[in-house]
């Protein structure tokens, strides 16, 4: 009795969301197996190598924003020989632009290689927000050319990977043109394609002619529609219905979403994988203004844990 109420309680919350898919409680058989909390091992055998995980924070974050996605991961995979190294080098200005920050973090990666003397099987990278762009400026680098080949997954929290061009939020838009005149940020200047009047010369137009992303097996896309910070089209990579009204700036729009979708698929070793979130948020200010879903992919345990559960594991064992 009790199930067939969950069942019949979870069809008509299904209709109420008017979505094509399926929920976490539809899958038979889930990511993980492991228990929380390992068997006692032997020392573990490094000979292979370890996977670095690197974890990028998003506009005005810092190292600790990521430290639940983290823990999640540990927890569910005991023994993975995993290290985690959560960027802190930009912390301090999240306002600078994106070539200073990807100095940055790429200095910060090299010198975390090299003073524990890692020996690198693979690494993964996990970005919130405008943290994912300053990743995929890191993979053009000249300097990281050497770990290519090492690269297994690219893991976007809600990343502006098309800028906030198209942000159907007049309050958000307004908010993010006041911070940039305050600040004087340069990122917030490249990510609203305002840094050069020639937008095929913005540079987001030209990092998406950059290669990068094919060279992960994985590249997982997680974008939620609540989301008002982030575009829901520009953190899933994809064409939104204004972009394809707009004659003038349209065209290039989609120009820069084939530059970073073809080699995707041209990749016969890479995965792109979407996931829609929905969270369930208290009525407040921060839901109102798309603040909420915005860090939900950080800070909610439930979204965390099922996610990892049901799929997320999977992309890093």
């Amino acid at each position: 009795i009790v199930f067939s109420s969950f069942y019949q309680a979870k069809e008509k919350f299904k209709k109420e969301l008017k979505i094509e898919g399926f929920l976490y409680s539809d899958l038979s058989v889930l990511a993980s197996d492991i228990p929380y909390f390992p068997p006692e091992e032997e020392e573990e055998n490094l000979e292979d190598g370890i996977h670095l995980v690197v974890c990028v924070h998003g506009l005005d974050g810092n190292s600790a924003d990521l430290r639940l996605v983290k823990t999640f991961i540990e927890l569910g995979l005991p023994g993975g020989k995993l290290d985690f190294l959560m960027s802190e080098r930009n912390q301090t200005d999240t306002f600078a632009d994106f070539d200073s920050m990807t100095d940055r973090l790429l200095d910060e990666i090299i010198q975390h290689i090299q003073l524990y003397n890692l020996s690198i099987s693979r690494i993964s990278f996990i970005g919130h927000s405008l943290g994912n762009v300053i990743i995929r400026s890191v993979l053009t680098r000249p300097r990281f050319r050497y770990y290519l080949n090492k690269l297994h997954t690219f893991l976007s929290l809600s990343g502006p990977h098309l800028g906030t061009l198209y942000n159907n939020s007049t309050l958000v838009s307004t908010g993010l043109w006041l911070m940039q005149k305050l600040k004087k940020s340069g990122s917030l200047l490249q990510l609203t394609f305002r840094d050069n009047a020639d937008l095929r010369k913005c540079f987001l137009y030209q990092l998406s002619q950059k290669t990068g992303l094919q060279y992960f097996k994985n590249v997982v896309l997680v974008a939620s529609p609540q989301d008002r910070y982030v575009p829901f089209h520009s953190a899933r990579i994809e064409m939104c219905k204004t972009a394809l009204k707009d004659r003038h700036t349209g065209p290039i729009y989609a120009e820069m979403i084939n530059n970073l979708l073809q080699p995707l698929v041209g990749a016969k070793d890479c995965t792109l994988i979407r996931h829609n979130v929905f969270h369930a948020l208290p009525n407040t200010a921060n839901t109102l203004i798309g603040r909420a879903a915005h860090i939900a992919v950080l800070d909610s345990e439930l979204f965390l844990e099922k996610f990892f559960l049901v799929a997320g594991l999977n992309y890093f064992k």
